[in-house]
């Protein structure tokens, strides 16, 4: 599936490729209606539909990502409920030892997130992962989202890489379409994002891996 004697450069996701998914989105679409419900004083099915509905206008944005935004958006300390919930998150089975194997090799290895810097952070200091990665790149850091071409863009100009010779793994369909259209030569994609859902069977044109042990370079 991944051709290691063509790569030079691993982009690598957070949420849902590297950590279980199975925390964001029991986050947005729980733990934050409920949270919302009780500082307003809303039934929980209201409060749901509400930040469903809301949420949902700005999916791919970077309003979609942003702590900040959401805080002032819904009255909420996002970043402090997140920190408080942190026991929760989880690595993918199989991440730890994938990335120990891209560490032990010659290949530069950089963390491409949407997430914000505050819950970038409240998941590093949960998994200590950072320590695996030549840097660590938020889209925050450029003001586009993955899913637009200025990310790439910015993210060349700050870390220069050949797009042929470099792989993207995320488990976001329309962030491996957007680095496609950008050139980037090897594509993959993560079966199951969510540990508590099935395994996804909608990756097309997309390889996807559901067992990191199985691709070590």
């Amino acid at each position: 599936m991944i051709d290691w004697n063509a790569i030079d450069t691993v982009l690598l996701d957070m949420d849902g490729t590297l950590l279980d998914l199975r925390f964001d989105n029991w986050f947005w679409q729980q733990h934050v209606p409920e949270q919302y419900a009780q500082a307003h004083g809303l039934p929980a099915d209201q409060a749901e539909r509400k930040l469903h509905d809301w949420i949902g206008r700005h999916q791919g944005t970077l309003n979609w990502y942003c702590l900040d935004f959401w805080t002032s958006e819904l009255g909420l300390n996002i970043a402090e409920l997140k920190r408080a919930a942190a026991q929760r998150v989880a690595i993918r089975p199989g991440a730890e030892a994938f990335l120990d194997a891209l560490a032990a090799s010659s290949r530069r290895v950089i963390m491409v997130t949407n997430a914000h810097r505050d819950a970038l952070r409240v998941k590093l200091e949960r998994t200590g992962i950072e320590r695996y990665f030549d840097a660590l790149v938020s889209s925050h850091d450029y003001g586009h989202a993955k899913e637009h071409q200025p990310f790439w863009r910015n993210l060349r100009d700050a870390h220069p890489f050949d797009p042929a010779r470099t792989l993207l793994v995320d488990d976001s369909l329309p962030v491996l379409h957007s680095g496609r259209r950008f050139g980037l030569g090897h594509l993959v994609s993560i079966r199951r994002p969510d540990s508590s859902l099935p395994e996804r069977d909608d990756t097309h044109p997309f390889e996807a891996i559901d067992d990191f042990l199985r691709v070590l370079p």
